[in-house]
């Protein structure tokens, strides 16, 4: 693609209010191929992923783009797992669950899948890389790096870095089933993302969830609720870690990775209970058991 023959696309989204226009589903997947083939100059990158973000992303748009990735993407297909949406923009207040959560579930036949690389604007947390390159794993915790799952999309990290904001594929490169995983969980704080997740990846997976976990990840530190979709068919639960006796004090100030990875390998008894709650209620959302305080008491009774 020339310059001259991506100029009418980057119109779409930089003309302004009165002429941007959405995307069709063809056109952002002639856009995002071009991207990934490297057929487009920097430059014109830069504009047309500010301009989408400003014009607003539409759910066609959006489609498109992951259809796209599906072409570009190594899979690497992992039995008994679950896919886990982490934003590659890191988490600032509070450490990472998961290493100690998989641990509780080794013995239940639960493969972790997680992916993640460098990071991205904005928020300027630790990364999922950052602490999966620097603790010891348990064996059912399997990360994927961008770098190699997906390096087109690697590549846009200096111009995602250099722009310094968040884009509109941080909505969608949470979840990329890299494992064909049957079994998929993501974070969301805002109901608008909760509504959007539902429609672009409810048919992407048997069981799709959403928790309304900390930073926007698929962590509950605290009262949350949680969507699941199943079937075409939406319900939704309430999960209170004070209910089960939990009285966590999450951090309210930004804390280094060094500290986070402390936190993770000499946890506090209410940090550990905490991921024994979430070993539960993912126990539950696999199906393990019929009530989450069933897998809590099945847990806490294996110490």
């Amino acid at each position: 693609m020339t310059t001259a023959e991506f100029l009418p696309y980057l119109k779409c989204v930089g003309t302004g209010p009165k002429r941007n226009r959405d995307l069709t589903k063809d056109e952002m997947k002639i856009v995002i191929r071009a991207f990934l083939n490297k057929e487009v100059q920097p430059e014109q990158v830069a504009a047309f992923i500010l301009g989408w973000r400003v014009k607003g992303e539409s759910i066609d748009e959006f489609a498109g783009a992951i259809e796209v990735f599906d072409e570009f993407i190594k899979h690497t297909p992992l039995e008994n797992s679950v896919e886990f949406g982490y934003p590659y923009d890191g988490k600032v207040k509070n450490p990472y669950l998961f290493p100690l959560t998989a641990k509780y579930l080794q013995d239940f036949d639960i493969n972790f899948s997680l992916h993640g690389g460098l990071l991205q604007p904005a928020k300027g947390g630790t990364t999922l890389k950052e602490i999966c390159t620097n603790t010891l794993l348990p064996d059912n915790v399997y990360y994927f790096e961008r770098a190699d799952y997906f390096p087109e999309l690697y590549e846009f990290s200096t111009i995602r870095e250099k722009l310094g904001l968040r884009s509109s594929f941080n909505t969608i490169e949470k979840l990329l089933n890299i494992t064909q995983s049957d079994t998929a969980i993501i974070g969301a704080f805002h109901k608008p993302f909760v509504e959007k997740y539902i429609t672009l990846f409810k048919d992407r997976y048997k069981k799709l969830v959403i928790i309304k976990g900390n930073e926007g990840t698929p962590e509950i530190f605290s009262k949350c609720a949680i969507t699941i979709v199943e079937n075409d068919e939406i319900t939704e639960i309430k999960v209170d870690p004070k209910k089960f006796g939990i009285d966590y004090k999450k951090s309210t100030e930004r804390i280094t990775l060094e500290t986070s990875l402390s936190l993770i390998e000499n946890p506090s008894n209410e940090l550990d209970k905490l991921a024994q709650l979430n070993a539960a209620v993912i126990l539950f959302l696999t199906g393990k058991v019929e009530r989450i305080e069933e897998g809590y008491k099945m847990i806490r009774r294996s110490l």
